[in-house]
């Protein structure tokens, strides 16, 4: 997704521009390679995940990748007796068991070993209890998003939380959010075309067409430019994309990855009232479910993402702060550790479905502002809006010639062009999300 960073790029931005009160240098051989944990338990029904990354920087150009830490040992230990084992179900993310749940009053550690034998470990922390968002009000308007997020389009609705505060106790809140929209458009293959199944190898037919067996493949096949042999299809050279829509029902998930953070110090047991805790942008007129989560923070963890919100949302420049990393709350225990940024805490968790019905809306939505004019019965808006572009589908049979005749063909044509599954993934689901209305 192009307008919104992924976690771990979130993380590493923070090490480039970050200051923190107590600092702590990272030399030049340690800023080419940092570890980037992320992790936080919650006390829902859902799947706990610790993600780890590796971010590298090129020794010639200087420039930033993030590759996932793949074979690592990951468990979380509860009440300093309870080992529970994480098991890498993508790269790079640790999913604990699915009955694995927080608890109220209860003290988490986590503690991972990589494929080199180097051992960290994170401090305990101590899930505290959170109030209900008693409920969400949203508001749109055409100057809601920053102008930088989107080239300068600005229209989206702003999500306010209420809460009433518990006193008598100091609380600390982090707020979140996501997003689900319908998505139609599940593939995208560069340079080839979709394939249910598998090509058979040397077979053609009239020079013209790629033949499929009947093994499964559900992938793009991308063959060589030019022309294998004297009986093989000849492949264009020139670049050309083709998308395929879901074969299912598929939701896109929009993640918002401001930090929200809130000390109760000075309102303590009053109402928590029209607090900002989304903006939604205005991708598509077709509604959204907002998933808007309250969660509770210790007073350590507070300090550290309000330093993190500080030196990475606000209005200054990167000249204002020195190039050190903001370190976190996880260490190592062996020799020769890589810098560690990230934090892992244990947070309870008020979750409110919220439907965005988009009847509000004014003006064009992101998607829809295409300067190649009215948008067509194949094209769509939130397609458009991910990826700057109109979709982009293979021309059907019986092909005319010309623009109507695909890059690359496949036969038998009876089932061209096919459908693609709607894969779960971090950002997109074929489970109907809890509170979807159709």
């Amino acid at each position: 997704m192009r307008h919104i960073l992924s976690w771990a790029s979130y993380w590493l931005c923070l090490v480039l521009v970050s200051a923190c009160v107590d600092p702590v240098s990272i030399d030049s051989q340690q800023q080419n390679d940092i570890l980037v944990v992320d992790g936080t338990i919650t006390n829902l029904a859902e799947p706990q995940r610790i993600r780890i990354n590796r971010s590298v920087a090129d020794r010639l150009t200087g420039r930033f990748g993030t590759l996932p830490v793949t074979k690592a040992t990951v468990e979380v230990v509860t009440d300093s007796a309870q080992v529970s084992v994480a098991t890498e179900t993508t790269d790079g993310t640790y999913q604990l068991p699915t009955d694995f749940r927080g608890q109220v009053g209860h003290a988490y550690q986590l503690r991972f070993t990589l494929s080199d034998g180097s051992r960290y470990v994170s401090t305990q922390q101590v899930m505290q209890p959170v109030p209900p968002i008693s409920q969400v009000t949203a508001q749109f308007s055409v100057n809601t998003l920053p102008s930088e997020q989107l080239n300068g389009y600005r229209a989206g609705h702003t999500l306010n939380v209420q809460s009433q505060d518990p006193a008598g106790q100091h609380n600390y809140y982090r707020w979140d959010w996501l997003s689900y929209e319908r998505q139609n458009w599940c593939r995208s293959c560069i340079q080839g075309v979709y394939s249910v199944y598998k090509i058979l190898s040397n077979t053609y037919k009239d020079r013209e067409y790629f033949v499929t067996g009947d093994e499964l493949y559900e992938d793009c096949f991308n063959p060589p430019a030019g022309q294998a042999s004297y009986d093989a299809p000849e492949v264009p050279k020139d670049y050309w994309v083709y998308d395929y829509p879901c074969r299912s029902a598929c939701w896109q998930i929009l993640r918002g990855y401001a930090v929200n953070v809130f000390d109760d110090l000075y309102s303590n047991g009053g109402i928590i009232n029209r607090r900002s805790v989304a903006q939604i942008p205005f991708y598509a007129l077709q509604p959204a479910l907002v998933d808007v989560r309250q969660l509770s923070l210790t007073a350590d963890a507070y300090r550290y993402y309000k330093l993190f919100a500080d030196q990475t949302q606000a209005t200054g420049g990167l000249a204002d702060t020195p190039p050190t990393a903001l370190v976190g709350n996880i260490r190592s225990v062996s020799n020769n550790p890589l810098a560690v940024v990230g934090y892992f805490t244990a947070s309870a968790v008020s979750l409110v479905h919220y439907w965005l019905d988009r009847k509000d809306t004014q003006g064009i939505a992101y998607g829809a502002m295409d300067p190649g004019g009215a948008l067509g019965g194949t094209d769509d808006p939130l397609f458009s809006a991910l990826n700057l572009r109109r979709p982009m589908a293979e021309p059907p049979p019986p092909y005319q010639g010309g623009r109507d005749v695909p890059k690359v063909r496949l036969w038998p044509t009876t089932d061209r062009p096919p459908t693609a599954p709607c894969l779960l993934s971090d950002n997109r689901t074929p489970f109907k999300p809890e509170g979807w209305r159709e």
